[in-house]
């Protein structure tokens, strides 16, 4: 802590602004990496930030990004970050390092151990991109203990109050991030650049501010250090990394910085090392500010497909100019409006979010939380605004007019859906079961509802939301495709522009969605990005999203991201279990025995099980998507082998490994092929109101062959899952008690998926369909 603030004092002896460079661990190699960081210093840099690198930075723009994947690539670990700082002080590293990453990291690293080794290390602080208020107040606590700096980050959406907070508890800087718009070589500030500045200095009491923005030029550091007392560079660094010459990475740097400072720093011998004066940030252009990124944020181009052996091609030609060879997607090419590849235009971390409070907690700053999970844990510049959404939400919720407009829909909806007894699946079941065994199945037909799902019911409770906020445009990501359709559809009859992020493989997997999303009038942009699924798609909306919030609303489509979506996502999908309960008392005379449904991210599931949440009579069974088994790597089921940990703002059950970055998922169903669940899921398996079972893609496809040769209905794979642990427990349950199937979605989007795979899974279910 005490090196930081001595490096901005000699900053300001010498009439300067302190630079503060970006780089990250384990890029362009581990090995490279202390050598860079020395040449850093050597340039001018007066403090330093090692970006610890993670699997899903929502706060990231391209450049670090792309850095993150190429470091993780190369086996950077949290030890692997800990051994450069060491290995740079060994070699007489005098110039304060700050860790800069995610939360879950360091969670899975532990919080305490991670102090202790980042001291001895020689790491003099730390800057938290996703930690919420109530983490920060006692990480906060526990750095000053071990003489560590937590820096705080303040955005130009920070609101007055949380400035105030936001500013009292900064120990050694403040880290303010703000824009530059670039006008030809020289670039100008951002308009409100210095009315920012003028307030932080206000509430800051006399502790220096560090900008970072964009900044690239020796002008930018010039212009920008005349009004903050520091100046961030990150997106550059990498930059001059990524050009120079093999192994010439340092020199570039420690040239680049040169420029900027048109200063060096002494080279200092090893044996004079024994303290540091260290810090760490990692943003000038850094995280999703950089300079070079494509403004407009259209992320057009082409999606590289090197290693991939899916059957169809991803095209952003006009169509309509195509040979109809190519432009049907059965001859082998979806056509996207726009594809983008590891996130491209500024990034959340432009305005980062390290939420920090003080001791005494605002109430109103406290998330929602279902027990330890929940939360949000979201940049700062998104914090203003979700708490105008769940101010907005609270509102609607509060008024009568807002249901009332929301039931006026269920014409459109087809709600209330139907329900029924499937009485050839029941026999079947009974078949097989022991003596005086076979529950009674009911299926919930929201396969019937408008756009063929139970997404409807959320995407147009959000869409009026939305409206009453003022907003006009909406942006969603879809997996299977069925959230988008629904997103689309309610955005074509309110006239709201919409934009849909799907992974590139979930395009190629549902082309037949993707061109109902073009249909309704909707924009696809395929993400080319990581798993290129679902949770790519999530990561991509979640940058775009930040980018226009005035005008913009995120429809989350499952009960993910953080406080308030999970509660609004439950709330509207809570018609699903309301209703069954209504048409079971109606059918049978009481409530069920059991419900089951489908689990990927959980929307149809809390909106099943929630209106029984309290009804300890009736069983709740989720079932997840097991791909090829929990003793592989390649599954998807997130309770049955996941562990706690933070994804996409949320604190849930989520699939890593052990050095807490996300691990890759599989299942033959595009709608559950994600790493996390939402947070309520995660209560109810913890406190065991719920039971959490896998089913294997085969099994998924027992499922679907059941319901489709027995009752004449094609269920959606994703319910397939829900179809067969179903089945299994049916199987446990007397003659006379009853079980309800949440039938989540139709499978006509899902044919030609069975079609491709039934040549490898149909021999393991006995299953020839050969025509």
């Amino acid at each position: 802590m005490d090196g930081i603030k001595q490096a901005f004092a000699r900053a300001k002896r010498e009439n300067r602004a302190a630079l503060v460079t970006y780089t990250t661990a384990g890029y362009p190699t581990i090995e490279q990496t202390a050598d860079v960081l020395l040449g850093m210093e050597a340039g001018g840099s007066d403090v330093i930030e090692l970006g610890t690198p993670f699997t899903d930075p929502i706060a990231d723009g391209p450049t670090i990004q792309k850095a993150n994947t190429i470091a993780l690539n190369n086996g950077t670990t949290t030890t692997s970050c800990l051994n450069i700082v060491r290995d740079a002080r060994k070699r007489g590293l005098r110039a304060p390092v700050l860790l800069m990453g995610y939360y879950n990291p360091l969670l899975a690293y532990g919080e305490e151990k991670m102090l202790q080794d980042a001291k001895a290390a020689g790491v003099n602080g730390f800057i938290m991109v996703d930690l919420p208020p109530e983490e920060a107040v006692r990480f906060r606590g526990h750095c000053t203990a071990y003489g560590l700096s937590y820096v705080p980050l303040i955005a130009p959406a920070t609101s007055e109050k949380r400035m105030k907070l936001l500013c009292s508890i900064a120990d050694s800087f403040i880290y303010v991030v703000s824009r530059m718009g670039v006008t030809g070589a020289s670039g100008a500030l951002s308009s409100g650049l210095p009315q920012l500045l003028e307030r932080v200095h206000k509430f800051s009491g006399g502790i220096p501010a560090a900008v970072g923005f964009g900044v690239s030029t020796r002008e930018h550091f010039v212009e920008v250090g005349a009004i903050a007392e520091g100046v961030v560079i990150g997106s550059q660094i990498i930059n001059t990394l990524r050009e120079a010459p093999s192994g010439q990475g340092a020199k570039a740097v420690e040239e680049y910085c040169h420029t900027i400072t048109q200063r060096r720093n002494p080279a200092v011998s090893p044996a004079t090392n024994g303290h540091t004066n260290g810090h760490t940030n990692g943003n000038g252009t850094s995280h999703g500010i950089s300079t070079d990124a494509n403004r407009n944020g259209d992320g057009s181009g082409w999606i590289s497909n090197e290693h991939a052996e899916a059957p169809k091609e991803i095209s952003t030609e006009d169509p309509t100019k195509q040979p109809a060879s190519k432009s049907n997607p059965n001859n082998g090419t979806v056509h996207v409006d726009a594809v983008v590849s590891g996130g491209d235009g500024p990034g959340l971390a432009d305005q980062l979010d390290a939420l920090n409070t003080q001791d005494e907690k605002d109430p109103e700053l406290i998330p929602s939380r279902f027990g330890e999970f929940g939360g949000q844990y979201v940049p700062e510049s998104l914090m203003d605004c979700l708490g105008q959404l769940e101010k907005g939400f609270d509102d609607a919720c509060k008024d009568p007019k807002f249901w009332e407009e929301y039931r006026s829909f269920y014409p459109y909806m087809s709600r209330p859906s139907s329900l029924h007894r499937a009485d050839r699946l029941t026999e079947h079941v009974r078949k097989d079961a022991a003596k005086g065994k076979g529950a009674n199945i009911y299926l919930k037909r929201e396969d019937l509802n408008h756009t063929g799902s139970h997404k409807i019911n959320n995407a147009l409770g959000q869409a009026l939301i939305a409206r009453r906020l003022g907003k006009t445009e909406i942006i969603a990501e879809t997996g299977a495709g069925q959230h988008g359709v629904a997103t689309a559809t309610v955005c074509a009859r309110f006239g709201m522009k919409c934009t849909i992020y799907m992974g590139a493989e979930d395009v190629r997997r549902q082309a037949l969605n993707v061109f109902r999303i073009k249909l309704l009038g909707a924009t696809v942009v395929a993400v080319d990005a990581g798993t290129k699924t679902l949770r790519d798609a999530v990561n991509e909306a979640m940058r775009k999203w930040v980018e226009k919030l005035d005008t913009t609303h995120y429809i989350i489509g499952s009960a993910i991201g953080p406080h308030p979506f999970p509660t609004i996502v439950r709330t509207f999908q809570s018609v699903i279990g309301n209703e069954t309960k209504t048409q079971m008392q109606e059918l049978t005379g009481r409530l069920p025995d059991a419900v089951v449904a489908c689990v990927g991210g959980g929307s149809n599931a809390v909106g099943m099980f929630y209106p029984f949440s309290a009804d300890p009579s009736v069983k709740l069974l989720g079932v997840e998507a097991g791909g090829d088994g929990l003793d592989t790597d390649r599954h998807s089921a997130t309770l049955s082998g996941g562990k706690p940990g933070v994804l996409h703002g949320v604190r849930t059950y989520i699939l890593q490994n052990a050095e807490g970055q996300i691990t890759d998922t599989h299942s033959v169903s595009a709608g559950l092929d994600y790493p996390g669940v939402g947070p309520e899921l995660s209560g109810w398996k913890d406190s065991s109101r719920a039971k959490f079972i896998a089913a294997t893609d085969a099994e998924a496809f027992i499922g679907f062959r059941l319901l489709s040769e027995l009752e004449g209905i094609i269920p959606a794979l994703e319910t397939s899952h829900a179809i067969f642990g179903a089945v299994e427990l049916a199987k446990t349950m007397g003659v006379d008690e009853t079980l309800v199937i949440n039938l989540s979605g139709r499978g006509d989007k899902d044919v030609q998926s069975v079609a491709e795979e039934l040549p490898t899974i149909g021999p393991k279910i006995g299953w020839d369909l050969r025509f």
